[in-house]
């Protein structure tokens, strides 16, 4: 097992911003957001995380005012295509999300003009 980390810093624009992971395998382990000591995106910011290529939902937080650290995980399914859950009716059975040579995107919403703040992608690339 290795574990890589990717580091991204959207600047946005008109309080908004699109950046991009570097191209990454493995799988997601945490998305870490660290507010700017200097021009922070505004309270109340949006991000919408996703894979690029697939368009694969990873993350998504509303009206976020602080960092914060994120382990995001994905619901899995049996080969009839079913809703795995822990017994029956109960809670759905999650696991972490694998990229395969995709980027990781950072859309960010009501993040006022010219400001910015740290995304730290942690992936287990499984070497």
């Amino acid at each position: 097992m290795a574990i890589r980390k990717f580091i991204v810093v959207p600047v946005t624009g008109t309080a908004t911003a699109v950046a991009y992971s570097p191209y990454l395998s493995g799988y997601i382990e945490s998305i870490e957001y660290v507010k700017a000591g200097v021009d922070p995106y505004a309270d109340g910011v949006d991000f919408t995380i996703t894979a690029d290529e697939t368009g694969e939902a990873i993350l998504s937080l509303t009206d976020q005012n602080s960092s914060v650290v994120k382990r995001p995980r994905a619901a899995t399914h049996s080969t009839a295509g079913v809703a795995a859950v822990y017994a029956s009716g109960g809670t759905p059975v999650n696991d972490r999300i694998a990229l395969s040579r995709d980027r990781v995107k950072i859309a960010i919403a009501q993040g006022g003009n010219g400001k910015t703040g740290t995304f730290i992608i942690t992936v287990d690339d499984g070497r």
